[in-house]
């Protein structure tokens, strides 16, 4: 399928993204080698005009933030926000000081906040016990969000990232959804760290050789990984919709050749703004129009989180840049 202007997320109109990598040696061989991302589902007050979303969990190895009132309510009022294990309390300490002072009523004349945190485990590279993400961190990463283009690898989140037994991190990927005289976009944001060398399928996707793949030794230090997958959309879809486009995400993941290992936590966020759920209202009632499940439209959509998801997995390898981390490990690019 056609790919949106920047083949990012950011083409979903009004998303934005937003980092802040921390690339640092540290006494005694340790390294800060991490970092925070900011997803922003638009430029608008997320709190007051919250956005239907949903999750998916394909492997629950993971310690997020926020999935379970997603769950329940099916929208989202906050950014969603990307670190390493060790960070998400301090990036949802950030975030939340961040929202509170943009919404004065939250936890006072209102009700409390929902702050959505993903993350995978970049112990291999980065000191992670020194926990050297701040709440100021995350609230760097929110100012810093813009629309269009944004970088991606070993950025942000993604700086200590490992994906397919090299350097992963940040990568983002769109797809344009035309049906019917309506253009829709579709955007994915991945957070890769996961996988073994000899499971990767982006030698078949570049339409190379297969001896392209690094020959890299096995090493015990390194975690079975996690992914976190962002999926955005601006068609008109509720919570339920959107949990099935999260499904497909899975199908675009497995596409790039990962086995979803024991202690990988594989976990799908999805989100649309194609319309906005108001905090407040004084109607008992409220009234969208949505896409039918029966129109093929659907399937272009699910194709499109598909080829998005798979793209995104493998930009963030293509983007990525060898590492240095802690005690003088690195971790090389992928050469194509």
């Amino acid at each position: 399928m056609k790919h949106g202007k920047w083949n990012t997320i950011t083409d979903v109109p009004g998303v934005k993204v937003g980092h802040v990598t921390l690339d640092e040696p540290l006494p005694d061989g340790d390294y800060a080698c991490t970092g925070v991302t900011a997803i922003l589902p638009h430029s608008g007050n997320i709190f007051e005009q919250k956005v239907p979303a949903a999750s998916f969990v394909l492997n629950g190895f993971g310690k997020t933030a926020g999935l379970i009132q997603i769950e329940e309510l099916g929208v989202m009022e906050s950014p969603i926000m990307l670190t390493n294990t060790f960070s998400v309390g301090a990036v949802l300490e950030g975030t939340l000081a961040y929202m509170l002072d943009e919404n004065r009523s939250i936890g006072d004349s209102t009700s409390s906040l929902n702050v959505v945190v993903g993350e995978c485990n970049d112990s291999y590279l980065n000191s992670m016990r020194l926990m050297k993400v701040k709440p100021h961190h995350a609230i760097e990463a929110i100012q810093n969000a813009d629309v269009g283009p944004f970088a991606q690898g070993a950025v942000g989140a993604g700086k200590g990232m490992i994906c397919y037994g090299m350097k992963g991190g940040i990568g983002s990927s769109s797809r344009i959804v035309q049906r019917d005289e309506e253009n829709y976009t579709v955007g994915v944001l991945t957070l890769t760290n996961f996988g073994k060398v000899e499971e990767c399928k982006i030698a078949d996707w570049l339409g190379q050789n297969a001896d392209i793949l690094p020959q890299s030794e096995a090493d015990d230090h390194k975690p079975d990984g996690s992914v976190i997958i962002v999926v955005a959309t601006d068609a008109p879809v509720n919570e339920r919709q959107l949990k099935r486009l999260a499904k497909r995400a899975a199908v675009g993941l497995g596409r790039t050749g990962t086995h979803i290992h024991n202690g990988s936590g594989d976990i799908i966020i999805a989100f649309s703004n194609g319309f906005t759920i108001s905090h407040t209202s004084e109607s008992m009632t409220m009234t969208y129009e949505l896409l039918r499940d029966d129109h093929p439209v659907m399937n272009d959509l699910f194709q499109g989180v598909i080829e998005a998801t798979e793209e995104a997995v493998y930009q963030s390898m293509i983007h990525a840049e060898t590492t240095k981390g802690r005690q003088g490990r690195v971790v090389e690019k992928w050469a194509f």
